[in-house]
């Protein structure tokens, strides 16, 4: 939910970012193409901007695929309510904003790494511009789409091979492989 020691100990949270990347890179020497997936918070009680760019440097070290952000919210009962020093409404978006470019960036240099690469991806729906599918690193309703255009004769639940050549910090574009 974070990477920063000082937050995570106030969440309550183990505070071993640095095993973790250690523990990612090690996993990606055996599985190249694992996708891991997280979401973080900002701006809890207490959060710094130092916090806070320790968390944008984490991130960009960890390379993950698919992240979620949240902007901390009281929730009744919760310990963290009573914690000193809550972030402003303005700089928790601000933080939010910041994160979620980041991530952005680094999703999409991801995934502009997979063109030309070949998938089998689960067809989702299908209307007359084409067929939207996911790959494995998509979960339904939640992450990316891989856009087949033009396959309007695809029906849900088809599983084919694609070539993908296009990608945006979201989404995939590809071609049937025949």
């Amino acid at each position: 939910q974070h990477a920063s020691p000082t937050v995570l100990k106030a969440m309550r949270r183990p505070g071993a970012q640095e095993k973790t990347l250690e523990r990612i890179r090690r996993w990606r020497e055996i599985c190249p193409d694992l996708v891991v997936r997280s979401t973080f918070i900002v701006g809890f009680p207490g959060e710094t901007e130092e916090d806070f760019e320790f968390l944008l440097e984490w991130l960009k070290e960890a390379r993950l695929l698919r992240v979620g952000c949240f902007k901390f919210e009281p929730v009744e009962g919760a310990r963290a309510n009573e914690l000193p020093g809550a972030v402003p409404e303005e700089v928790k978006e601000e933080r939010y904003e910041r994160f979620m470019a980041a991530q952005q960036e680094i999703s999409g240099e991801i995934l502009e790494s997979w063109i030309g690469r070949e998938l089998d991806v689960l067809v989702d729906a299908v209307d007359e511009d084409g067929a939207i599918a996911r790959s494995y690193a998509d979960a339904p309703e939640i992450d990316g789409n891989v856009v087949i255009e033009g396959a309007s004769d695809l029906s849900p639940g088809d599983l084919v091979r694609v070539k993908i050549v296009d990608a945006d910090p979201y989404d995939l574009w590809g071609e049937i492989k025949s």
